[in-house]
């Protein structure tokens, strides 16, 4: 399959962040790597291979971006305001330079026909609920596996107005009824999925279910057994069950 990276350097984040594509045609399908992830780590850990039938069968076109916020938290500072400005300006990243560079690279002249679906695990779960909850204009729906939702488990003090509009599971009860993001929310779907087993942490995706089910948003949350573990094996069968469904069958 076809593979090609581009590297610059983001003003928004303030240093350099690396974009992977895979695949030639298809539906463009952005994946959130776990904590500190860079751009490659869902090709090491073989998701990519996993996702290949689909890559080869021109049903997607796979992007993956570098985890910079969790960089930011986990190696470097994870203090407010650092930490939270480093998420807001990672959001900002996503909706004027990621969801362009990839309606180029799809030959697309407005970036809201594209119908990207986000996704990741773990904390990128976490980021594919906050792109589509923040953008549901340029994504059409998420695929949140293993989701740590509640930030407070990185970020050391106060919340502050960064963090408030980074984390779904605290903006979105706010959203006023008449609030165009809610009604174009209303029309998406985010699925939630986790395993019951090793370091799974189930209640994460009812706590985003009851938020966004209380707003009229649709989600679902598929809980699997307690043979699959918050780990890659897991990741690699959910994703490309998912994505065949809901793009193939």
């Amino acid at each position: 399959m076809s593979r090609k990276s581009e590297t610059w350097f983001s003003p928004r984040v303030g240093r350099e962040v690396k974009v992977v594509r895979w695949g030639e045609v298809g539906t463009p399908v952005v994946f959130f790597p776990t904590a500190a992830g860079d751009a490659e780590e869902c090709e090491r850990f073989l998701l990519v291979d996993a996702l290949g039938p689909l890559l080869e069968e021109g049903v997607i076109k796979l992007y993956s971006v570098d985890s910079v916020p969790g960089m930011v938290w986990l190696k470097e500072d994870n203090s407010t305001p650092t930490a939270t400005k480093a998420q807001a300006g990672f959001d900002a990243f996503v909706e004027h330079e990621l969801v362009p560079m990839i309606a180029r690279d799809c030959g697309a002249d407005d970036p809201k026909k594209l119908d990207i679906i986000a996704t990741g695990c773990s904390i990128g779960a976490y980021n594919a609920l906050a792109a589509i909850c923040r953008h549901p204009d340029l994504f059409q729906s998420a695929i949140c596996m293993s989701g740590t939702y509640e930030l407070s488990k990185f970020i050391d003090g106060d919340m502050d107005e960064a963090w408030y509009f980074a984390s779904p599971l605290h903006f979105v009860p706010n959203m006023k009824e008449d609030h165009p993001m809610l009604k174009k929310l209303r029309e998406r779907h985010i699925l939630l999925s986790h395993g019951t087993g090793r370091w799974e942490d189930p209640a994460e995706s009812w706590a985003v279910a009851r938020v966004l089910g209380a707003k009229g948003i649709p989600n679902h949350v598929d809980e699997w057994g307690d043979e699959w573990d918050h780990d890659w094996p897991t990741w690699r069968r959910m994703l490309p069950s998912y994505l065949r469904s809901r793009l193939v069958d």
